[in-house]
């Protein structure tokens, strides 16, 4: 992921993306020879897992540089491409692999992503990553001030030219970053435990599969939800996020008390609903951290150090429920996990409004003691 972000820093989203196709493409080619184990690993585990890195993170950075007023909307649905497509692509790839074998799947798949470039290709390039921004403020610009807004799009600088390893001594960037570590640990714990758990509640192997169904089916549902609400500012993001947060976090307490089917479908329910607003959102509050500036060197540092979290959670969790002996206990310490990023969430928002108190407070203009207008003007001349 920052290799990514600095490669969209330097030449444009478009080209990376492009590059991405052609690596995950590679990938699954190369790995239709599977000539050995080792060649699987660098095929389609190295060298298609960087081209989809390559494609996912610009493709999630345009879309923050390309809207402003409406950019949680549009994460939430870029984002929602991923349940609907999770939902149908199973049965696609259980089908290809019974027709074509798995040889012949892992072509047919490479063929599939070879359409990220044509996705690619339909990425305008940016003159900067602050051009969206600049061109809502010129349309707030009255008419007679003599300047045209292509004018101003042209002289519009590129504020930054390279990758920005400083942002990790940023306090606000710092905090949320320890927060998509905690939660990182914590969303790869219920995907993971939830059909053993239901095998030991005694539920039949097909009821147990239309649990994943009914995840990714009210996972679209909450990122388009929370997408539309984010857009209507009433809240602010990273109260959204905490409240989100908390949410996920009190279903996944409750969801181990769930001893029947029906009971169990609810709980999961909540849970995927909750978690596809966090997905909603996540991006939209990184944005409004560190700024639009340094949001493409922001994102790849992010996913790297939450990647750190998805690697360690679910072996820890595999542990607990190992020496707990019962599945409820990998979704106790999800829970337990979200409650403590949460707090992580509340502390940079209250780092957040005391910088801002502090601005006004320096900002603020000096009143004049001086009874009349005028007699001001005559002391400042």
């Amino acid at each position: 992921a920052p290799v990514a972000s600095s490669l969209c820093v330097r030449y444009t989203h478009r080209a990376v993306v492009i590059t991405g196709g052609l690596l995950a493409f590679s990938g699954m080619a190369l790995g239709f020879l599977g000539l050995n184990m080792v060649w699987m690993y660098a095929t389609t585990g190295f060298l298609q897992g960087l081209g989809i890195s390559f494609s996912w993170t610009p493709a999630i950075s345009i879309v923050s540089h390309y809207f402003s007023k409406k950019r949680a909307l549009a994460n939430a649905i870029a984002s929602a491409g991923e349940c609907a497509f999770a939902f149908t692509f199973g049965p696609l790839f259980q089908w290809l692999i019974s027709q074509y074998g798995w040889k012949g799947a892992l072509l047919i798949i490479g063929g599939i992503q070879l359409n990220i470039c044509v996705c690619g290709v339909l990425m305008r390039p940016l003159a900067s990553s602050c051009l969206i921004e600049a061109s809502h403020s010129d349309t707030e610009t009255p008419p007679g001030n003599g300047a045209s807004r292509t004018d101003k799009k042209d002289k519009s600088p590129i504020t930054h030219k390279t990758f920005k390893w400083t942002l990790v001594r940023q306090p606000e960037f710092v905090l949320y970053a320890i927060f998509g570590i905690l939660a990182a640990m914590s969303f790869f714990i219920p995907p993971l435990f939830l059909v053993p758990l239901s095998y030991s509640l005694g539920i039949d192997e097909s009821w147990t599969a239309s649990l994943l169904s009914i995840l990714a089916v009210v996972d679209f549902a909450g990122r388009l939800l929370c997408g539309w609400y984010a857009n209507l500012h009433v809240t602010k993001t990273v109260h959204l996020l905490t409240m989100t947060i908390t949410l996920i976090s009190t279903s996944l307490m409750l969801l181990p008390l769930a001893n029947n089917y029906l009971s169990l479908a609810i709980f999961t329910g909540f849970y995927g609903f909750f978690f596809g607003t966090t997905v909603a959102v996540h991006i939209t509050v990184l944005a409004d951290v560190v700024g639009m500036p340094d949001f493409d060197s922001a994102l790849g540092l992010f996913m790297l150090i939450r990647s750190a979290g998805g690697f360690v959670g679910p072996p820890l969790a595999g542990l607990i429920v190992d020496m707990a002996g019962d599945y409820r206990a990998g979704f106790y310490m999800a829970g337990a996990t979200l409650v403590l990023s949460a707090g992580f969430l509340v502390t940079l928002d209250q780092l957040q409004q005391k910088k801002e108190r502090g601005s006004q407070t320096n900002t603020k203009p000096e009143k004049s003691t001086l009874p009349y207008p005028s007699l001001h003007h005559l002391k400042l001349q």
